[in-house]
């Protein structure tokens, strides 16, 4: 097995998950099978239980694993399958040593970080690199490895030391160190600044790792002087040093690297020149390209609870950017904060509840991703009411789907009290309810997790079209809730369908409105399995029906199986 580290310096958040994710893209692009692993140095076992606000999204994988949001990035970039062993974190590291120590595996030792948790690391490591993920059969050629945190970090340190110890005994032919680090530009003097990156570079030796390439993120691109002052103080050499400065859409990076010649680097180290072809890139040229050319948008209100942080929403931005591209659209997403929406925003913050209804009202279609916790209920509900008598083309997901079956129930039943017993546990009309098999004591991997199959009840409705008629479809949830299988006859009634459901046929997973151009809401998320040549059917759906071309597209494929509109 060849590996390729990706670690970080001076600052977080410069893009490491990107370059790990285009560097993998390039590989690829080379005939080389690639599969990747994301280092999380924090004490946490999963991404599961951490705030939306703090990390980002929480990306869930097919088998259930709740991991950090970068593994999202690998899975649209290389179109593979992970699972939750490709992320590792401190907390799980720890907690496999610590059951070894208990069932008396160490024999009676004293159990140290180092050999013990170093060791636990690169068995980790070497055991995940070598299951497929792309389908085929058999280890991939190349491992990328993102570290994440900055070099220095007192909770990476024991990861540093794993890696140290697994270059050494897979040898320099088989590993590959790129540093990711920051060219920054100080505004007065306008000069390019090398001294972060020296520093964060001794620093990364002096813990017995030396970079063979240098990935330097800056605004502009690097000028030769700078390029030559980085390999001087450095020793990296010249052709090494790659520049990913700032681009109009992500896309652009592979191409970055393969106009660098970075994959002659990377294959050069690791003796993989008579294996690798020349990079063939064609494709992804083509749609980095045709995403500029595009001139026509369409609107989408985006109404969430977590809209201060736009990660939080990083599947759904870019499922949306995937449908869109399709459609031949550029997306304009507006960003509207459920709380604005409420009656009560309109007498505390006036201002910012007539901003969010202008906005709304503006939209071509509105989107309510998921959540928990009753923040922003009201203004959610209140949506999409307006969606609903308004005919704008809606999607709720997850909870954006229990929340029109609340709205329904209180708005067209006349229950008014009809409620989620996340929100209230005490309403007389709990409409949305716990899931019995589900904790109530532990949070973390206990919600209904991962790719489950939803069968389709009724199948000539919309949903199963957008599927190209499929019969059922393999989706992923993550949710601790469900409509309650007791309301569903009479919400029936109101034009509400329920046109799918699991394998049981009491757990519903889908909704319709009859009466609707486009009105659907799912439990699972198809957010996490859209790819960029590859868009999820519901999220082309809704931006189809926005822009007047849903009728047409449907006609169209009435026969046909395929995603992208012609």
């Amino acid at each position: 097995m060849k590996y390729v580290l990706i670690t970080g310096g001076v600052v977080s958040g410069l893009g490491k998950g990107v370059t790990a994710s285009s560097i993998g893209v390039v590989l690829k692009s080379c005939g080389l099978r690639v599969t990747s692993i994301k280092i999380d140095p924090y004490l946490n076992t999963d991404a599961g239980t951490m705030s939306p606000f703090e990390h980002g999204e929480v990306f869930v994988l097919d088998d259930g694993g709740e991991v950090d949001l970068d593994l999202g990035n690998y899975e649209r970039f290389l179109d593979v399958t992970l699972t939750r062993e490709n992320n590792i974190t401190t907390g799980k590291i720890y907690q496999s040593v610590i059951e070894k120590e208990r069932r008396g595996d160490y024999l009676g030792k004293t159990v140290q970080v180092v050999p013990h948790i170093t060791d636990a690391i690169k068995n980790w490591i070497e055991s995940v690199s070598s299951i497929p993920v792309d389908g085929g059969t058999g280890p991939a050629d190349v491992c990328v490895i993102e570290l994440g945190g900055t070099v220095g970090d007192i909770e990476s340190m024991p990861f540093i030391e794993a890696l140290r110890q697994l270059s050494f005994s897979v040898g320099k032919e088989n590993f590959c160190l790129i540093h990711v680090s920051l060219v920054p530009v100080l505004g007065v003097v306008g000069e390019q600044k090398t001294k972060p990156t020296q520093h964060s570079v001794r620093e990364l030796r002096a813990l017995g790792l030396t970079p063979d390439l240098l990935a330097c993120r800056s605004a502009q691109p690097l000028i030769g002087s700078t390029k030559e002052k980085l390999s001087q103080f450095c020793h990296v050499p010249v052709a090494n040093i790659l520049n990913i400065h700032d681009v109009p859409n992500i896309w652009h990076v592979p191409l970055q690297l393969q106009k660098q010649n970075a994959h002659e680097a990377i294959l050069k180290q690791l003796n993989l020149v008579s294996k690798a072809s020349p990079p063939e890139l064609r494709e992804w040229t083509e749609m980095a390209e045709s995403y500029e050319n595009l001139t026509t948008s369409v609107k989408i209100a985006l109404v969430g609870k977590y809209t201060g942080l736009t990660d939080s929403y990083l599947s759904v931005v870019k499922a949306l950017l995937h449908a869109c591209v399709a459609c031949s659209m550029r997306p304009s997403i507006q960003w509207i904060a459920a709380s604005d929406l409420e009656d009560e925003s309109a007498r505390t913050t006036p201002e910012a509840h007539a901003v969010a209804w202008e906005t709304l009202r503006s939209s071509s279609c509105i989107l309510i991703p998921g959540g928990f916790g009753d923040r922003g209920v009201p203004g959610m509900i209140l949506a999409a009411k307006y969606a609903r008598e308004n005919k704008v083309p809606y999607l709720g997901i997850c909870l954006g789907m229990q929340i029109s079956v609340i709205e329904i129930a209180r708005s067209i039943l006349g229950v008014e009290r009809a409620n989620s017993e996340e929100f209230d546990s005490e309403a007389p009309e709990l409409v949305i309810m716990y899931m019995p098999e589900v904790s109530k004591t532990h949070m973390g991997s206990t919600m209904r997790l991962g790719c489950r199959r939803t069968f389709f009840r009724h199948p000539r409705c919309l949903t199963s079209k957008l599927y190209g008629n499929a019969k059922f479809v393999d989706e992923r949830h993550r949710h601790r809730y469900e409509v309650n299988p007791d309301f569903v006859e009479k919400l029936e009634t109101s034009g509400l369908q329920f046109v799918g459901s699991d394998e049981s046929g009491d757990r519903m997973e889908v909704i319709e409105l009859l009466s609707h151009p486009y009105y659907i809401g799912v439990q699972f998320h198809p957010e996490f399995k859209s790819r960029p040549r590859k868009p999820s059917a519901l999220f082309l759906g809704l931006i189809l029906a926005a822009t007047g071309q849903l009728e047409a597209y449907l006609k169209s494929h009435s026969d046909a199986n395929s995603y992208a509109p012609q």
